[in-house]
């Protein structure tokens, strides 16, 4: 069964909190909830009290001002209700504090234990909450969970492992990872890795691309807004996909002097981590940056995405690591609002010097 918290913070001076839990008793009495008061050491008041129909109030008042109550209720639960005693519990907070507030914030129910998980995080770390109403597939490679939920503001979003990589909206992704309309392709070979979703390679046909290589994940039956009918056939008049393991086969395009106009990397994306030393990402990521430069043709170019544009951090590391590449290169970067990743996004062009 699912629940929901509800939560409400003032914030202020220091409350008086024999009063105040004393002010707000008698709203708890009324709803025939039981008190327990736990021992803090001194670092302020925290009771929690519970009710006949699985209500439960975690009420939290600090020594510096901060006081926070949480309330949970199960699936079923009258939620007028549940909203007239948080009006009542506010009302009341208001009244015993008057002039010692200096902020309310009263957040929305967080949904715990839901069918449909609504709820992500951002690469910088913070919680997001989406508008999926459905789960449409979710299936476990050998690699990764492959998860595709419908957003009614987003469309179907592929998640894989957790992370929110490519929704149906978000063709600024596409079009920033190919250079924002500022290469021409026609009759150009172009390098894929990975786009598993198809939305490069449905845009690069558009451009009449050829395209020897990808390594694909499958997006063809839940994804159609993002790859259209790309992916119904591994072969098309100017494209190939390889289902297949990309450094083995950049490897062999080194050793054969095989060389390409765009080199576009779409595996993953640059690790969080800001120790390379101690994340085998950063490893594999240097990897595959040093054997693309190499099927790279002299005026070539090198697309890639970065992170968020708030990971300061970890972009100045991936900016470190491209000047130790075997081949010397340089780089520009560009920043770009990815519709359902809900945060600024780094994409990045290199070539060689």
């Amino acid at each position: 069964r699912q629940s929901a918290s509800y939560m409400i913070g003032f914030n202020g001076q220091a409350a008086d909190c024999p009063t105040t839990v004393h002010g707000l008793q008698s709203i708890f009495q009324e709803q025939e909830m039981t008190e327990t008061v736990h021992d803090t050491e001194g670092h302020g008041y925290l009771a929690t009290f519970i009710g006949k129909n699985g209500r439960l109030v975690i009420l939290r008042v600090t020594a510096l001002g901060l006081l926070t109550i949480d309330l949970q209720c199960c699936e079923g639960d009258n939620i007028v209700q549940v909203e007239n005693l948080l009006n009542t519990l506010e009302e009341k907070l208001r009244s015993l504090l008057h002039g010692n507030i200096k902020r309310v914030k009263r957040l929305p129910a967080l949904t715990r234990g839901a069918a449909v998980d609504r709820y992500w995080p951002t690469a910088d770390g913070r919680l997001v909450e989406y508008d999926i109403d459905r789960v449409v597939y979710d299936e476990d490679s050998a690699y990764q969970n492959i998860k595709i939920m419908h957003s009614r503001q987003f469309g179907n979003i592929l998640i894989l492992n957790g992370d929110v990589n490519l929704a149906e909206s978000d063709l600024p992704y596409t079009q920033a990872i190919m250079g924002r309309g500022k290469e021409n392709y026609a009759g150009k070979e172009v390098l894929i890795l990975g786009g598993g979703d198809g939305g490069i390679l449905a845009e690069a046909v558009k451009l009449n691309v050829y395209i020897d290589q990808m390594v694909i994940d499958g997006c063809r039956t839940h994804m159609r807004k993002a790859c259209g009918s790309v992916l119904d056939n591994l072969k098309g008049e100017c494209y190939q996909v390889l289902v297949e393991d990309c450094v083995p086969v950049l490897k062999k395009y080194v050793e054969e002097g095989k060389t390409f106009d765009y080199v576009i990397n779409d595996l993953t994306a640059v690790p969080i981590s800001t120790a390379p030393e101690e994340d085998s990402t950063w490893e594999f990521l240097q990897l595959i940056l040093d054997l693309s430069i190499k099927v790279l043709r002299p005026t070539g170019k090198y697309f890639t995405q970065g992170n968020s544009a708030n990971l300061t951090e970890t972009l100045a590391l991936y900016e470190e690591q491209l000047g130790r590449l075997s081949c010397p290169v340089d780089f520009s970067k560009e920043v770009v609002c990815v519709p359902s990743y809900m945060e600024l996004w780094v994409f990045y062009t290199i070539w060689k010097k």
